[in-house]
């Protein structure tokens, strides 16, 4: 999927260098790209708005704060679908990357960190190579299946 011309200035857009760093591609949606953090830990998805300049919710247009909301759900269904969570976490923080990019972590009473954030909890366990491609593979038909819902 390529970024959809409502998206002003998609085409002009890049993603921070750190959240390439610590995730992995799974989709494009209509405003967000959505990816996998690195860490196996927790099924973790990042929405990131393909809007320049976005740092925080208020930066964006109300209809995009509208599909933002849309795209969040999307993602929070997926991860019920495939996962089974005790709890979804959703948060955007940006502290450490200035970059507007929300957090939907799927949580389970006996995950690592519960009943705590996930931050700084545990050590990031990485996914080995098949693992992540099958994680990847799952959440973007996961994902796509809903968006032509």
């Amino acid at each position: 999927m390529s970024s959809p011309p409502d998206v002003p200035g998609a085409s002009a857009f890049a993603l921070h260098p750190q959240l390439a760093a610590d995730t992995a591609h799974v989709v494009h949606l209509p405003l967000c790209e959505v990816r996998l953090l690195l860490d196996a830990n927790h099924p973790w998805l990042v929405l990131v708005p393909r809007v320049v300049g976005a740092v925080e919710l208020v930066d964006l247009s109300r209809s995009h704060q509208d599909a933002l909301t849309g795209e969040i759900a999307q993602a929070s269904r997926a991860l019920q679908a495939l996962f089974k969570p005790d709890k979804l976490n959703v948060a955007a923080l940006g502290n450490v990357v200035p970059q507007l990019h929300l957090h939907v972590i799927a949580r389970f009473t006996d995950d690592v960190a519960w009943p705590r954030p996930v931050w700084g909890a545990a050590p990031a366990r990485p996914y080995a190579p098949e693992a992540l491609d099958e994680r990847v593979a799952r959440l973007r038909g996961a994902l796509v299946a809903r968006s032509s819902a």
